[in-house]
């Protein structure tokens, strides 16, 4: 059965192009110009993956994401033409996974879809782990069934936020570098530059009402990476 993967792009061009490359690779694609028609698409029947642009009339990308983050966890990508950081901040913090900006090599976009399936397979039961929990200072992980609590209080998290906490928890006291949590989460190699890591890290404390400057949990190791415990 192939992989179905959701494009919405108000450019024709650019969904269609998007969806050539994708179904050379084998994969079935669900394009729409209309963000519309793509969210009754997607609640219909969610897709395994979404590749949303930003910038689009009537329901934009970052409604469209919120939009089907309430209901649902498979990756989305955000396709946007600007190179401002609040954009790539913005989507991320409402749930989605990764971000391509606009003019992009749609290989590139291949290979960013490809290692989103295969985190999102690890994260939802292809690997099995030896053990499904983790515990610290009234920090609570299941990775069984995905929930978080602090002190006994759930704590919502994207799929990207459980597996950046997942790791550094199941390797407490240990510093984990940028580069490593990037490679272990998105499973790609990490490139100079890329604040992905840090963006989700301050989501993180956001969310647990952690402090940077004094930290119960996730702490900084400035030129080195992050750690717990």
């Amino acid at each position: 059965m192939q992989t179905e993967i959701l494009v919405v792009d108000d450019e024709p061009e650019i969904a269609d192009l998007v969806a050539l490359y994708l179904g050379n690779e084998g994969f079935a694609v669900r394009r729409f110009y209309s963000p519309k028609e793509a969210l009754d698409s997607a609640l219909e029947a969610p897709p395994e993956l979404a590749v949303l642009d930003v910038m689009m009339p009537g329901l934009d990308g970052f409604t469209l994401c919120r939009r089907l983050r309430e209901k649902y966890t498979f990756p989305i990508i955000m396709l946007t033409a600007k190179e401002e950081e609040i954009d790539k901040i913005t989507g991320l913090a409402i749930g989605a996974d990764d971000y391509v900006t606009k003019p992009f090599r749609p290989l590139e976009l291949v290979a960013r879809v490809k290692a989103q399936l295969r985190r999102s397979l690890r994260y939802n039961g292809g690997q099995q782990e030896a053990e499904a929990t983790a515990a610290y200072r009234g920090l609570f992980l299941n990775r069984e069934t995905h929930v978080c609590t602090l002190d006994e209080k759930p704590v919502e998290l994207t799929p990207i936020e459980f597996s950046i906490l997942w790791t550094l928890c199941k390797n407490r006291g240990r510093v984990i570098s940028s580069e490593e949590l990037f490679k272990e989460v998105w499973g790609e190699k990490y490139f100079t530059g890329n604040n992905t890591v840090m963006v989700h890290i301050r989501h993180l404390r956001e969310k647990m009402q952690d402090s940077a400057e004094n930290p119960r949990y996730i702490k900084t190791v400035w030129g080195v990476g992050y750690k717990i415990g």
